[in-house]
């Protein structure tokens, strides 16, 4: 039996239901349209968010499960802030966001192909320029070493990708987003799918609905002005 997908119109500023999302693939929910700013903060603000490869037509995905960080599940224990201190790294927020994608959509030996396709970095990019979108970079001298980015819809930041080229550099980006997102908020943290190395992190998994209303109480608690600046970050250690 053919699947039926709805697919969007570039001039329809809407998305089919999340409830709609198919089981299997899970989450898939509809295609097309475009990613233009105001469709992606309308997807994020649904719970939905774009995924696909080369040769695909754009896909909007709103899974069953969603992964997530709750507050204060990240920390600079012991082992990592000794390696903190031997690298002598530094933590910026904001500072390149067009490098930490560009790394971010860059082959990996576990992962030669890349969903980050220039149409999908440039839609972010442009949602950084706007304020929507924002990055938090490791650096090793001037070196950039490691990092993620994400989108931040009032107190909950929607996370997107990250990349590591030293041994636990995204920990230090995911150590250093919630420290930062916990000056003005709970401090959580969406990671959309949950994998192995979430979940040894110390993500939970969350049912849709649940996300869905954990999005709508957080999106809508405004961040402090001159919050998202670019500026430098420390990390505190663990308790």
């Amino acid at each position: 039996m053919p699947i039926y997908l709805p697919e969007l119109l570039p001039e329809q500023l809407s998305f089919p239901p999340v409830s709609q999302a198919m089981t299997e693939p899970d989450g898939l929910l509809a295609m097309g349209g475009d990613l233009s700013p105001a469709r992606l903060e309308l997807a994020y603000r649904s719970g939905i968010f774009p995924w696909f490869s080369a040769g695909d037509p754009l896909l909007w995905w709103s899974p069953a499960t969603r992964a997530v960080f709750p507050p204060q599940t990240l920390a600079l224990n012991r082992t990592l802030r000794k390696q903190w201190q031997r690298g002598a790294y530094q933590v910026t927020l904001n500072h390149d966001f067009a490098g930490v994608i560009r790394q971010c959509a860059a082959p990996r030996p576990s992962q030669a192909e890349t969903w980050i396709l220039p149409p999908m970095q440039q839609a972010y990019l442009r949602l950084h320029q706007l304020g929507l979108a924002h990055s938090i970079e490791i650096w090793q001298e001037a070196s950039l070493v490691a990092g993620l980015y994400g989108v931040q819809l009032g107190q909950l930041f929607c996370g997107e990708s990250m990349f590591n080229r030293i041994d636990n550099g995204a920990k230090f980006a995911l150590i250093a987003l919630q420290q930062h997102l916990q000056h003005y908020a709970e401090g959580w943290i969406d990671c959309q799918l949950p994998n192995r190395f979430l979940l040894q992190l110390g993500a939970i998994t969350m049912p849709r609905p649940d996300y869905l209303q954990l999005l709508r109480q957080l999106s809508n608690q405004a961040a402090p002005a001159g919050h998202w600046l670019p500026q430098q970050l420390s990390l505190s250690p663990s308790a």
